[in-house]
């Protein structure tokens, strides 16, 4: 009698974790910088950086967007585990949350142009911490 072995059923393809983690946490301190300096032009165009009467500081775009960053890495290792298309999955679930992310800024106590200020360092650091991830993930 023939004995017969099969593999187990893979459900989810694993990414390697240290380029992962390398070119997400490069991207995060590259976007960090970008926001921070988006901060800094809008501020030197004459655009507050006051919500609510309080001013961000502008080390406050920094530190977020480095936080919020490491979360998306975060959640990319979690995909790169899990999901049978993690690239895809991290994508779509990115593209999400920046859209979500942009409705505290669209209801800030603040003026037209913080608002689109916020918003536009809210899109950079997408454009850039995304795809640098999505191309470390398997498709």
């Amino acid at each position: 009698m023939p004995i017969t072995t099969t593999a187990p059923a893979k459900s989810a393809t694993t990414a390697p974790a240290l380029p992962l983690i390398i070119g997400g946490l490069t991207a995060a301190g590259a976007a960090a910088a970008a926001t921070a300096a988006v901060a800094v032009a809008g501020e030197s165009a004459g655009i507050s950086l006051a919500v609510g009467g309080k001013a961000i500081p502008v080390a406050g775009f920094a530190v977020l967007t480095a936080v919020f960053s490491v979360v998306g890495l975060a959640l990319a290792l979690v995909l790169a585990r899990t999901a049978r298309r993690p690239r895809r999955a991290f994508v779509r679930t990115t593209i999400a949350l920046t859209a979500l992310s942009l409705v505290p800024d669209v209801l800030a106590d603040a003026s037209a142009s913080t608002r689109g200020l916020l918003m536009l360092t809210h899109a950079v650091a997408a454009v850039i911490v995304v795809p640098v991830i999505a191309r470390r993930l398997p498709a």
